[in-house]
């Protein structure tokens, strides 16, 4: 099992990853669902004529790298080797008070007590502060007699339902409602706090950790999520090493470590898939319509179109999209093709794939150096298994000076 990372290793695997993002971005910045033909096909011709021939089937299954061609063995060896983290240790927090997980559905109770067990810091927590805290679920987990807790969050709802949860169990936690993307956030920030953040999208934990910096929060534990729920086109790097890479990334870009399904059901892939397939069928025949080869973004639909016979499901999104459709395609053969482009899409997306998790550790290691910056030791782990959640990066921040 690789250990997990100190402040000393952090910036080396960060340089190591932006050299390995950089130098392959022309393999996995393009995205087989939106372009017919990618230009690395020309270049790796034996890789894209394998990956073409696969079914759907053979893209849901995890196959050993080793039986698709070069390069991809090689590359997901360097994947692996730079994506490679330990778990944080368990510090064994105490159990947890009786019926304190009423309500919270079991995943997500999982992930609560996975993370609350690993924020292991040398000094003493007073005060917890819970960051977009939702009825403060997490806070309440972590609270141990002699401990305050405050608990932010934008939904009142939520704020007077976390209340009266916590006074239910006689706890010393204060609800407040506020927009932690306010300037006077700040004001319940300081060197007294310790900060968690559980799966804070975007800006939320961005943010967070510009302020609880500048606040001088004596710890701060973030499981990053969502990275491309930011204001602006694109990403804004925090720390001195980010900001002198070559790497540009945009929104699209930012939503390559979030395209995985682990948690999805059946039923939910299935839907998924009979969704592509037809958003795939009709982006062939708006190409044909308008004789031109090119990519026509389409709404998001709600899942009751794809009760639609598949010729009026077109019609209807031609309509939508006020494309006039003056030629009849064979309809049958049209949505076959649909699933035949799904097979290869998704198999093509396979190299994108390789590049998932090198990603998403690039970008929680910028937020690791930004802290180290600015003043904190810092430890990067996971905090569960991948199954229980795919965003289990976990950051450990300790005040150093």
């Amino acid at each position: 099992m690789p250990p997990f990372l100190h402040s000393h290793q952090l910036r080396e695997r960060f340089l190591a990853l932006d050299q390995f993002l950089t130098e392959h971005q022309q393999l996995w910045k393009p995205r087989p669902f939106t372009t017919l033909r990618l230009d690395w096909e020309a270049e790796h011709p034996a890789l894209s004529a394998h990956l073409r021939q696969c079914s759907l089937s053979d893209a849901e299954a995890d196959l050993d790298p080793q039986g698709v061609p070069a390069p991809f063995p090689h590359l997901a060896r360097q994947a692996q080797q730079l994506s490679a983290l330990g778990e944080l240790p368990d510090t064994g927090l105490p159990p947890a008070a009786h019926r304190l997980d009423v309500n919270v559905p079991g995943r997500k109770w999982q992930q609560i007590e996975a993370f609350s067990r690993r924020l292991n810091f040398r000094t003493q927590t007073h005060h917890w502060l819970d960051w977009c805290s939702g009825k403060g679920y997490l806070g309440r987990r972590l609270l141990q007699p002699g401990q305050q807790l405050t608990c932010l969050e934008y939904d009142a709802q939520l704020v007077s339902a976390g209340q009266a949860l916590s006074d239910h169990h006689q706890l010393p936690a204060t609800h407040v409602h506020q927009d932690v993307m306010a300037a006077d956030s700040r004001r319940h920030l300081g060197s007294d706090k310790s900060v968690v953040a559980l799966h804070a999208c975007g800006d939320l934990h961005v943010h967070l950790l510009r302020v609880a910096s500048e606040q001088g929060c004596r710890h701060l534990a973030v499981a990053p999520c969502c990275y491309n729920r930011i204001q602006g086109e694109q990403y804004q790097p925090l720390s001195t090493a980010a900001q002198r890479s070559a790497l540009q990334l945009s929104l699209l870009d930012l939503g390559l470590p979030l395209s995985e399904t682990v948690t999805a059901g059946a039923r939910v892939r299935h839907q998924r898939d009979c969704s592509m397939a037809r958003r795939l069928g009709f982006d062939l025949l708006q190409r044909r319509q308008r004789q031109r080869d090119e990519y026509l973004p389409t709404p998001s639909l709600p899942v009751a179109w794809l009760a639609k016979p598949f010729e009026q499901y077109c019609r209807d999104l031609a309509e939508l999209r006020e494309l006039e459709l003056t030629i009849n395609p064979d309809w049958d053969a049209l949505e076959a093709e649909g699933w035949q482009r799904l097979a290869q899409v998704r198999n093509l997306e396979r190299v994108r794939n390789l590049f998932r998790r090198p990603l998403e550790m690039w970008l929680v290691l910028d937020r690791a150096l930004f802290l180290e910056e600015h003043g904190y030791a810092v430890r990067l782990g996971t905090f569960c298994d991948y199954p229980l959640t795919p965003r289990n990066l976990l950051l450990l921040a300790e005040r150093d000076r």
